[in-house]
């Protein structure tokens, strides 16, 4: 089966229809977070690409954290929350229409992204649908690609290790690859490259997530010598020097690109791709620039 189109240019996807609830079409048109459509460009904040009553699909920007981690919540308190910068959990139920009784209800993450990392997430809004999302993440069966720009000339193939909390020097790392043929202690992960572009010393590659571990792309692209650019942890061997970054990024060139999976309700596979954001997109054309 053909993997679903990766989406370079600036110009935002058609929005999918939406789902159908009771044999009614629910219309939806996407907004970003200052509340004003789209149009036919990308939107500085975060933008819903498809709401219905069970989940909602949003494409994030870079610098906005996803949902707040439970111990940061602990330690600040339900007071001391109001002073931390908003997440996206948090802004997300103002974007969304209202529902019954004028009320927009709670968003249940289901996976996240890490901060500085662009593209598409899911939200589920009812608890099956959180049950049912997380069975699909825990499966395996998600569907994600990212586009990476890395340092250095990418190699494609599968890299598949095992990850732990610290690899010996702090960072989170691999103990034990299937190369090696000493399988390690950890979490399995596999991360599927392919080669878009040679930019010079610099690739454009799309990454296949078969698992999604925390930091996993970041850790894998780093491990094999070609860190992200802009990757200011993984972008060294453990206790080593950091790798030279003449990109110029000021964030880590990751977008989650597209999206798929089966509709908690419906059991339809649903797909959603996202275009590079502003950011990522000119600093690829700065890159091609280079080798002209």
């Amino acid at each position: 089966m053909p993997g679903p189109s990766l989406f370079l240019d600036p110009t935002p996807p058609p929005t999918p229809l939406p789902c159908k609830e009771r044999g009614e079409k629910q219309a939806f048109s996407p907004l970003s977070a200052s509340g004003r459509g789209t149009g036919g460009g990308v939107a500085s904040g975060p933008v819903v690409r498809f709401a219905d009553e069970h989940v909602v699909v949003v494409d994030k920007s870079a610098g906005l954290t996803t949902v707040r981690h439970a111990g940061e919540t602990a330690e600040f308190g339900a007071r001391g929350r109001r002073y931390l910068p908003a997440t996206l959990a948090d802004l997300l139920p103002s974007l969304l229409p209202e529902g019954r009784g004028g009320k927009r209800g709670r968003v249940r993450a289901v996976h996240r992204l890490d901060k500085e990392t662009s593209g598409l997430v899911v939200f589920a809004r009812t608890a099956e649908a959180e049950r049912n999302l997380g069975r699909q993440f825990r499966a395996h069966t998600i569907e994600r690609h990212y586009l990476a720009i890395v340092r250095g000339q990418a190699v494609e193939g599968t890299i598949e290790s095992w990850l732990v909390r610290d690899r010996g020097d702090g960072r989170r790392g691999s103990r034990g690859t299937r190369a090696s043929g000493s399988p390690g202690e950890g979490q399995h992960a596999v991360t599927h490259v392919r080669v878009l572009e040679r930019l010079g010393e610099y690739t454009l590659v799309e990454c296949r997530l078969e698992t999604g571990r925390t930091h996993q792309v970041r850790i894998h692209l780093g491990e094999a010598g070609t860190p992200l650019c802009g990757e200011r942890i993984y972008d060294r061997p453990p206790h080593g020097r950091p790798l030279p970054d003449g990109s110029g990024a000021t964030r880590v060139a990751l977008h989650a690109a597209s999206l798929g999976f089966d509709h908690p309700a419906m059991g339809k596979r649903v797909r959603w791709s996202s275009p590079l954001p502003k950011d990522m997109k000119a600093l690829l054309d700065r890159l091609r620039r280079r080798i002209l």
